[in-house]
């Protein structure tokens, strides 16, 4: 063992903990059970079986109220490992489950055998047709194939608010529709061939025209039982009628009988059944869409109601005016997304009472959206609407940020209302549709019965298709509160079904809390066909048990979670999963959900039990160390919990007070470190690569991997002793070079000025000169401390660049421009909460300035470009995501060349300053998907603005990254 490696101990929970009734018992302590485990590692191979007791408790949660702690995991790479595990559990009478993305509300990802992770290795998307269809991989996520089709001005029908999570193979499952699609626009209607494995194992491709004749052969009695049903079906009028009356309004729950009377053949039936079968008839391997058009004249209102009531009667109004979105709020939802950054602070103050409509017209050209603008106020005329507070407008807009402001309040609902409710409940999340004529109706008797059952709900919905949404809130610890939730369900229910002859699941499907009322919707005939169905395609029950079809009663009680709290800033979190696509380690260990998942279940066990010990020995490296700590996941996070900032208090908690000592006196002594760590990275050139790697490795293995940098071949040599000399006189501002331009150079490759001579240049080009003060060297942004929780040096340097900054500035007369994003984001804003109050009135008056602003914004109106290059690839930071300057970096790029590109799959490097270095398998496992869009061509430049993502990025792409403002200095060079 390394010698200071550190003791999991130290992140032990602290509170009195008494055993919940819902824990990993300690006989799961070991993890996947033998036989299992080693037959599995035997079929599959054991980097595809994930065994330990910390992977079974991260994949026993998602976004539902569930939790169902699986035997085993598994990871499949291609269609042939997915028949492997097919047939292992026909062979061993087990059941399977497949989970994607893991943001389905209903349970319908969560397993209690073998869980199948089809979220990796499962990604991409090809366009076809020029965009009018694209064949999409199931682990692909509905943002990420339409970041690719808007190439090609298309989009998918289907449009969740969890677009930015979920992914296709979940969408297609649950037949997921959204704000827009309707009845006509959801999977069902725009899915244009599948490929999908049945329980037997058989693949079946939709689109091949010998599917029919290769499906009779390979299962005959499928085809005939199929055809039967679909015979007695067509042959009962009453019946037909009935099935073609459920689809006229949103309904996913059961299974789509429509799919009998829509297919003329076996195949075609099983594609429409497949579609909303939630994993219960097989593994959908690829979809292919038809795409719609992407019309981008939008133009949108949010307008307030006194009530929902009189917010639901206005709907048919924008209905008939030919809205796209007409979306509902109440006055719960409306307050609980202040939490939500960019929502108006004084909504806040609105009435409880109040409610709003968020209407949208989309056109493909100005006189359509001049069309739609005039039926739009012809339709707000006579309507009752208030302003209850200032930011309240009542008006139409085509403002981007505004459009965008409204859509990011109504996609937040789920997470921003749970992310408020009382701490330690957990939060059911319903979904149904009653005809739209009918939902002014439905609103004032869901309100009524809420009050009946002491639920304080919150209430939304997609208005225009009848569709409402509505949150509870209880602790499922308390036998009382899960008693007044199943009461409140059953009336529910009957009045959905009863009073209205609604849906009682409308696009979130089944899943395991409607199953049990799925006869009190569709009647005792059609809900034994469906039995019926599930027998014929799935004889053994092999997939998804409980899923859909379940004959208990009080199976929706069955399973659900307690959430006890955890550290603050991680309690609101409902484990949605939005974070997961953003996080550097998604691939590798541990995701942002993943990470409080397992702190929950450690305080779900009593202090010392068998499970939580091993929850911690694992918690270490998978949730600790290989977090990039670039707090991503906060952005995504509709209420901004940012797991990175409980990652670095925990590694602060695992600090001796010895190494803390040691951390501030790096800080006190900068100067000098700064100065060895030049001369070292000089040394390294005239040293070689394979001697430093050995020497390094060795180190960290003696001391701590988690301490002790490994030497990469892509480190840089040194930057120049000394800075480019400059004028206080005159200057237009003041340039503070990050350390890491002070110590490392640019690309071994590179011809031309550093990046400090880059920046002077050319900002005395623009006229307006920088100067460098004489004595930055020393100082820091603080980001080496506070990214490792080394909270005494953070102190240090954090209070030192304040004070610097505010002597160089004048006292904030002059900006300070910084030439590293995740500089200019730890300066401005991460040593805030480090500073004492004096320093704190210090960074009030300052005005720090990305390089990329201050080249975009000050710099480029007043330079002539003279040269430029053919093609550049961008690597946006995640710091320029916090600063909100991508735009900024596009801008100063596409100063510089003819044609500019984001990879689709950009995202944070994870090299996190010196993180790559600690743990390069973290950075390999970040990159792998941009790095293959980015090799997938030649570029002439590939640019960021920060050095250390650009070693980065150089080890994943194998390519020479630099700093767009060098290649800006090139451009403009005379």
């Amino acid at each position: 063992m390394p010698l200071l490696e550190p003791k999991p101990e130290a992140l032990r929970p602290g509170a009195a903990r008494s055993a919940s009734h819902d824990r990993v018992l300690d006989g799961r302590a070991a993890g996947t059970p033998e036989p299992l485990r080693g037959e599995l590692t035997a079929l599959l191979g054991p980097e595809k079986v994930l065994w330990k007791v910390s992977d079974l408790v991260k994949y026993a949660s998602d976004a539902s109220p569930y939790r169902f702690v699986p035997q085993v995991v598994v990871v499949p790479e291609d269609i042939d490992d997915i028949s492997a595990i097919l047939s292992y559990a026909h062979g061993k009478g087990r059941e399977v489950v497949f989970r994607a993305a893991g943001t389905s509300l209903n349970g319908q990802a969560q397993g209690e055998d073998i869980l199948v992770d089809v979220r990796h290795h499962w990604t991409g998307i090809e366009v076809l047709d020029d965009g009018a269809q694209a064949r999409i991989r199931p682990g692909t996520t509905v943002m990420r194939a339409n970041a690719t089709l808007a190439r090609y001005g298309r989009l998918l029908g289907p449009d969740p608010a969890s677009a930015i999570a979920c992914t296709i193979g979940g969408v297609v499952a649950n037949n997921a529709s959204g704000m827009t699609a309707g009845t006509t626009r959801n999977s069902y209607r725009t899915v244009s061939s599948l490929t999908f494995v049945l329980p037997s194992g058989t693949v079946v491709d939709t689109a091949d025209p010998a599917a029919d004749e290769l499906l009779a052969h390979a299962e005959p009695r499928l085809c005939e039982e199929l055809l039967a049903l679909k015979a007695e079906i067509e042959a009962d009028a009453e019946l037909t009628a009935r099935i073609r009356a459920k689809y006229e309004i949103k309904n996913t729950n059961g299974y789509r009988l429509d799919a009998f009377l829509d297919g003329t053949t076996p195949v075609q039936i099983l594609r429409g059944l497949m579609v909303g079968s939630e994993g219960t008839f097989g593994f959908i391997s690829e979809v292919v869409f038809d795409t719609l058009p992407l019309d981008r004249k939008v133009s949108s209102a949010l307008l307030f109601f006194p009530s929902l009531t009189a917010a639901a009667a206005a709907v048919p109004r924008f209905n008939e005016a030919g809205a796209i979105a007409v979306e509902l709020m109440d006055g719960n939802t409306l307050r609980a997304s202040v939490s939500v950054q960019g929502v108006p602070a004084d909504w806040a103050e609105l009435p409880k009472e109040t409610a709003a409509l968020l209407v949208e017209f989309r056109a493909p050209d100005e006189p359509g959206q001049e069309a739609y603008e005039r039926a739009a106020a012809a339709a707000v005329k006579g309507l009752d609407l208030v302003a209850p507070v200032a930011s309240v407008t009542n008006e139409f807009t085509r403002e981007t940020k505004a459009i965008s402001g409204y859509w990011k309040a109504r996609k937040a609902f789920v997470t921003a209302v749970g992310g408020s409710r009382p701490s330690g409940t957990t939060l059911i999340t319903e979904d149904f549709a009653v005809p739209p004529s009918q939902l002014a109706d439905a609103c004032e008797s869901l309100l009524r019965l809420q009050a009946e059952h002491g639920f304080d709900a919150a209430v939304a919905g997609h208005a225009a298709h009848g569709n409402l949404h509505f949150l509870l809130a209880f602790d499922a610890a308390k036998p009382s509160d899960v008693d007044r939730y199943a009461a409140f369900m059953d009336d529910f229910c009957r009045l959905t079904v009863e009073r209205f002859d609604g849906s009682l699941k409308a696009e979130h499907a089944t899943g395991r809390n409607i199953a049990p009322f799925l006869e009190l919707e569709w009647g005792p005939k059609a809900t034994e066909l469906m039995w019926r169905t599930k027998q014929v395609i799935d004889p053994d029950g092999v997939l998804a048990p409980r899923i859909v079809l379940d004959r208990d009663p009080k199976a929706h009680l069955r399973g659900l979670k307690t959430i006890p709290e955890v550290e603050l800033i991680a309690d609101p979190c409902i484990e949605c999963g939005f974070c997961e696509p953003t996080c550097p380690s998604e691939d590798l260990t541990t995701t942002p959900r993943q990470r409080i998942v397992l702190r929950r279940e450690m305080m779900r066990q009593p202090n010392g039990s068998p499970v939580e010990t091993e929850l911690l020995d694992a918690y270490g490296y998978d949730a600790v160390d290989t977090c990039a700590g670039d707090s991503t996941c906060k952005l995504a996070c509709p209420v901004g919990i940012d797991t990175g900032a409980m990652m670095k208090d925990f590694r602060h908690q695992r600090h001796s007070p010895r190494e803390e000592r040691i951390a501030a006196l790096t800080a006190k002594n900068f100067k000098a470190v700064e100065a060895s760590a030049r001369l070292a990275v000089a040394a390294a050139d005239r040293i070689g690569d394979r001697l430093l790697e050995t020497v390094t490795g060795l180190a960290r293995k003696a001391v701590r991997p988690d301490l002790v940098p490994e030497w990469l071949p892509e480190i840089p040599g040194a930057a120049a002793r000394k800075l480019p000399r400059t004028s206080r006189v005159g200057a237009s501002a003041v340039y503070y070079p990050a350390c890491v331009n002070r110590i490392f150079g640019g690309p071994d490759g590179h011809r031309g000025p550093s990046l400090p001579q880059a920046v002077v240049a050319v900002s005395a080009r623009a006229g307006k000169p920088v100067w460098i003060p004489e004595d930055v060297a020393g100082t820091c942004c603080a980001t080496i401390w506070h990214s490792k929780g080394y909270d005494e040096g953070n102190v240090v340097m954090a209070n030192r660049i304040v004070e610097a900054a505010w002597g160089w500035t004048a006292g904030g007369r002059l900006p300070l421009v910084v030439d590293a994003s995740s500089c200019t984001l730890g300066i401005a804003h991460e040593v805030v909460p480090y500073l004492t109050d004096e320093n704190r009135e210090l960074h009030r008056e300052l005005s720090i300035v990305d390089s990329l602003v201050w080249a975009a914004d000050e710099l480029l109106p007043e330079l002539t470009i003279l040269r430029k290059t053919g093609s550049a690839v961008l690597h946006p930071t995640c710091s320029m995501q916090h600063l909100g300057d991508v735009d900024q970096l596009r801008a100063v790029a596409e100063a510089c060349a003819e044609e500019v590109v984001v990879p689709d799959d950009a995202g944070c490097c994870a090299f996190a300053g010196d993180r790559g270095m600690l743990h390069k398998e973290l950075t390999a496992s970040a990159t792998a998907k941009e790095a293959a869009e980015v090799n997938s061509r030649e570029y002439d430049a590939y640019l960021s603005a920060n050095r250390m993502c650009e070693i980065g990025m150089d080890r994943a792409t194998g390519r020479e990254y630099h700093s767009v403002l060098m290649e800006l200095e090139r451009a403009t060079r005379p």
